[in-house]
């Protein structure tokens, strides 16, 4: 039972490690979107439509994770997914679902109340929903944790860059980002979550080439989904 722990956790930890790797590789972070909100160059009426856009990733994130659930044969294969959309959901408690705390920062970055009913989710973030969706049917577990687990541990990152940038630009205080305080940590968590049910793939070259492919598809679509929000809405 040890010998297998110890596989299962070595597995994990390569993966992230592997993961990291290829989000350094990607320059992510250092896409036109977090450059110019970094820099200034980004205006808070900009930033404010994209995190109003990304409302809908948000909200849409734990469907496919559902698709790909339903997908797992073994019971305790689905535990750390199942915890996982659990915490999605806020526990139970609608106060903490993942939406309603990202509606609760859109409302105090604008100033006013935030009613999602009364935007058009754009093109940009509808595709990035729909490739989760085509990934959790489609291609095989192994890629659909991968591609999930990689965008989890690309938002720590990325929640402790837009929490420092919004506090730094004096456009909401610490106490108010809500939703970006508690993932910097909690992605963490969650990418481990995604990564655990891949062990035993550092000796199986198929799982592996799926693997890689998965971690290089949700780096893909997560940096094109914030290139695309840099972008000035259409009139």
């Amino acid at each position: 039972m040890a010998d297998s722990r110890m596989t299962a956790d070595d597995d994990r930890d390569g993966i992230m490690t592997q993961s990291q790797r290829i989000l350094e590789r990607s320059g992510i972070l250092d896409n036109v979107y977090f450059q110019s909100l970094r820099n200034g160059q980004m205006s808070r009426d900009l930033f404010v439509h994209s995190q109003q856009q990304f409302y809908f990733a948000v909200l849409e994130f734990p469907r496919p994770m559902f698709c790909l659930l339903a997908r797992i044969t073994r019971p305790e294969a689905r535990l750390g997914l199942l915890d996982n959309v659990v915490e999605e959901h806020g526990f139970f408690d609608d106060a903490r679902f993942h939406a309603t705390t990202f509606r609760q920062f859109c409302a105090r970055l604008a100033g006013s109340e935030f009613d999602p009913a009364q935007l058009e989710q754009e093109p940009a973030v509808r595709a990035f929903n729909r490739a989760l969706w085509g990934v959790c049917q489609a291609e095989s577990i192994d890629f659909g944790f991968a591609c999930l687990g990689i965008i989890e541990l690309a938002f720590a990152s990325i929640s402790s860059l837009i929490g420092q940038a919004v506090v730094e630009r004096g456009w909401l205080a610490a106490k108010s980002l809500v939703h970006y305080q508690l993932h910097s940590q909690l992605d963490l968590e969650h990418a481990a979550e995604f990564f655990t049910p891949l062990h035993g793939s550092a000796a199986d070259a198929a799982r592996q080439r799926d693997i890689t492919n998965g971690l290089q598809l949700g780096v893909y679509l997560f940096d094109r989904l914030y290139r695309d929000l840099a972008e000035p809405p259409s009139p």
